[in-house]
Order: structure tokens, then C-alpha cells, then sequence
């Protein structure tokens, strides 16, 4: 049990391997801060590329940038009140808004931790190289610049699921599609089944799309986008690329979304090839139409397949993307632009996007958690975490 000073977190202690350990507790730094109770944080994709070795990440640090919990302490300067729930991802010093350049904010350089430009408090909760803030897993947050980082959700748990993911997921998938320049009754291919490739397709068909292809090879993520009226593609089987022609008459798609990003697999799921998503999207879709790409590449890969890769140098034909005229939209996710009216559209229940979410477990669980989702085991396609 923690003690008044130190809280259980999720801590990173070597590739493949987190443990629940204790740790010091946050308190009130500044009088815009609040401290939140955690009452559920997300496992995402993107932990996996820490968790794996595949980043920079120091032994030490606390996963977790998708939160949401209840609002415990507040700091004297702050608006939000006690036991408000709210939901924390993306942290921004509000002051910073109009710092570079010529006053206008560049969301780049928050997502970057570019703090020699926007300063120390652009940063994201756990995530290598984005800022100092200790992750969500775990049982206490400090939310700086709270009236402007924190979301204000509706009491009660009737949404607590579907809330969880607009910390990061849902508008990530949204986004996704955005980047694409995805037009109403047009046709997306999504590039990955898991959580942020299954918001993609989700966010496509609430957006209006005629036809949503999912390319993965795990069963359980293709029967996730078969529940939700899409298109399910195993490229395990054969080329994706040719399965979506066929079942299109020869006809390209309008838009495609990779939501996999620099690990990308041959369809053995074992062989890297980090510019197979990039590849397949040049080629399935049609002259002028669009490529979003808001699945993760990094300047640098400890673990990539080649020297080139390894620098986040990755080859693409360039020459054919030219020679169709597409358009490519691509970046981390600014969750404040999206998240508030995808917020009520789960109030109004014109969205659920819970359905991704296959397990909810104790925050004691994570390192089992941890290592199911990694392996893509046991129908692990998306993991709550409840302190």
C-alpha cells in the first residue's frame, strides 16, 4: 500500500520487462497545477516502441500519456474544482500559445519538446524525449496549466471507457483521416488493426465513408473492423494491396491512413520492413487522392533492420507518389483540436469507441499486460489500466 509520499507506478526497467513500483507521489508545484486521482489509464501502441527497446528511453521512466481520474488538489490560481473528472494527455503551458513565431503557435514543437522554443512545459505524460512529466500509470497525476490541459467530463462512469480513449486513440485516429483530406462518400484504405488503425476506420465511418479496408494479419483486430462495417484485409494471406484492387473491379481508393508506422512487417509478421505500409499506400491509392500518416516514425531506431533505418532514413518510391499527384499529411496528433467534440459526440452516443478495448485490468497487472499486448496474444488489442 502506498504511503502518504510515494505512489504505485509502471515503471520501465529494461526492454521487455515494466514493474509496478513505488514511487514519489506529485504534489502541487505551481499555483496552476491540480493533482488528479488516475481512475483508469490506457496501455497505447506507442508504449510498445519503448517498452521494446526501441527508443531512447532511459530505465526509470513511468509510462503513461493517456489519463483521465479525478481531480483531488487543486493550486490556488486554479479554476477547475474537486472531484471533477477529467482527462490529461498532451501538456501545454497556455502562456507559450503565441511565443514563435510571430505569435503564432506552432503544436510541432509542443509534440517535439522542443523546449527551447515553447519552453519547459511543452511536453506529453511518460513518453521518451516529449518533456519530464512522469506518466498516468500509475495512482497520481500533476496536471500544470490545468484550466487549459484538462478536459472537464460529465460525472459518473457511464462513459468511463469511451472517455479514456480521447486522450490519445480516438482523436489520433480521427486525425489520421483528417490528414488524408478525406472528403464525405469517399473510399479509405486504414494500414493497421490495432487501437489507433481501428479508430481510423471507425472515425472514417462516422465521417461518412462509402468503403473502410482494414489491412492487418491478427484475427481478433479484423473481426474488431468486420463489427464496425468494414472491410477486413489479412495480409498474412497475400498481398493487401492486391486483395483490396480485386475487391474493387481494378479501381484504386480515394484516401488510405497508416496507422502502423516505422515497424512495419511482410506479411510473415516477423520480418521488419519499414517502408511496406508507405509502399502499399502509393500503390492502392488513386492519382490526386491522399495519404494520412499518423502512425510513428522516429529520427532514431536502436533496433531497426539497417543502418538506414536505423538514422529514421527510410526509402519510398517517390517517383510514383509524384507521378499520381498524391498528397501526404502526416505528425502527431494535436488532441485539443479534437477532443472536445468527440467528447460529446460519446454524450450524444452518436460514438462508442470502446469497442476497441478488449481487457481492463488492475494497475498491478500491467507488466502481464504488457508483455499479452506486445505479443498480440489472447485478444489483447486495447488494455485499461485501474489503479
Amino acid at each position: 500500500m502506498a504511503s502518504t509520499t510515494t505512489m504505485r507506478a509502471v515503471v520501465y526497467e529494461k526492454p521487455f520487462s515494466v514493474v509496478v513500483s513505488e514511487v514519489e507521489k506529485p504534489k502541487i508545484e505551481h499555483p496552476d497545477d491540480v493533482i488528479v486521482k488516475v481512475t483508469t489509464s490506457c496501455i497505447c501502441g506507442s508504449d510498445l516502441h519503448m517498452y521494446e527497446g526501441r527508443t531512447a528511453a532511459e530505465p526509470g521512466i513511468v509510462f503513461g500519456h493517456e489519463n483521465m481520474g479525478i481531480v483531488e488538489e487543486v493550486g490556488n490560481a486554479v479554476a477547475v474544482r474537486i472531484s471533477l473528472s477529467v482527462l490529461v494527455f498532451k501538456i501545454t503551458d497556455k502562456r507559450s500559445l503565441c511565443c514563435w513565431p510571430a505569435g503564432k503557435h506552432l503544436f510541432r514543437e509542443i509534440v517535439s519538446g522542443n523546449h527551447d522554443l515553447c519552453g519547459d512545459d511543452c511536453s506529453a505524460y511518460g513518453y521518451v524525449a516529449m518533456g519530464p512529466y512522469k506518466g498516468g500509470q500509475a495512482e497520481y497525476v500533476r496536471v500544470p496549466f490545468a484550466d487549459f490541459n484538462a478536459l472537464k467530463l460529465p460525472p459518473g462512469k457511464e462513459h468511463e471507457a469511451d472517455f479514456a480513449l480521447l486522450a490519445d486513440i480516438f482523436p489520433t485516429g480521427w486525425h489520421g483521416v483528417k490528414l488524408s483530406g478525406f472528403k464525405p462518400g469517399e473510399s479509405v484504405a486504414v494500414f493497421g488493426g490495432g487501437p489507433v488503425g481501428l479508430m481510423a476506420a471507425y472515425s472514417a465511418t462516422i465521417q461518412g465513408a462509402s468503403e473502410v479496408y482494414v489491412v492487418d494479419r491478427v484475427s481478433e483486430r479484423l473481426a474488431k473492423a468486420k463489427e464496425i462495417g468494414c472491410i477486413p484485409i489479412d495480409f498474412s494471406k497475400s498481398d493487401a494491396v492486391d486483395q483490396i484492387l480485386k475487391l474493387r473491379g481494378g479501381r484504386e481508393v480515394d484516401r488510405g491512413v497508416d496507422a502502423v508506422g516505422y515497424q512495419a512487417t511482410t506479411g510473415d509478421g516477423k520480418t521488419e520492413q519499414p517502408n511496406v505500409v508507405l509502399e502499399s499506400l502509393i500503390r492502392v491509392v488513386k492519382p490526386t487522392g491522399g495519404l494520412g500518416i499518423p502512425g510513428l516514425y522516429v529520427p532514431k531506431d536502436p533496433g531497426a533492420p539497417d543502418s538506414a533505418a536505423a538514422k529514421g532514413y527510410i526509402s519510398f518510391p517517390f517517383g510514383k507518389l509524384f507521378e499520381k499527384g498524391l498528397s501526404i499529411g502526416t505528425g502527431q496528433c494535436n488532441v485539443k483540436m479534437y477532443n472536445r467534440y468527440l467528447r460529446d459526440l460519446i454524450i450524444s452516443g452518436k460514438a462508442k469507441p470502446s469497442f476497441v478495448v478488449s481487457h481492463e485490468v488492475s494497475l498491478d497487472k500491467a507488466p502481464e499486460a504488457y508483455d499479452k499486448f506486445d505479443r498480440r496474444i489472447e485478444g489483447y488489442t486495447k488494455v485499461l489500466l485501474h489503479p
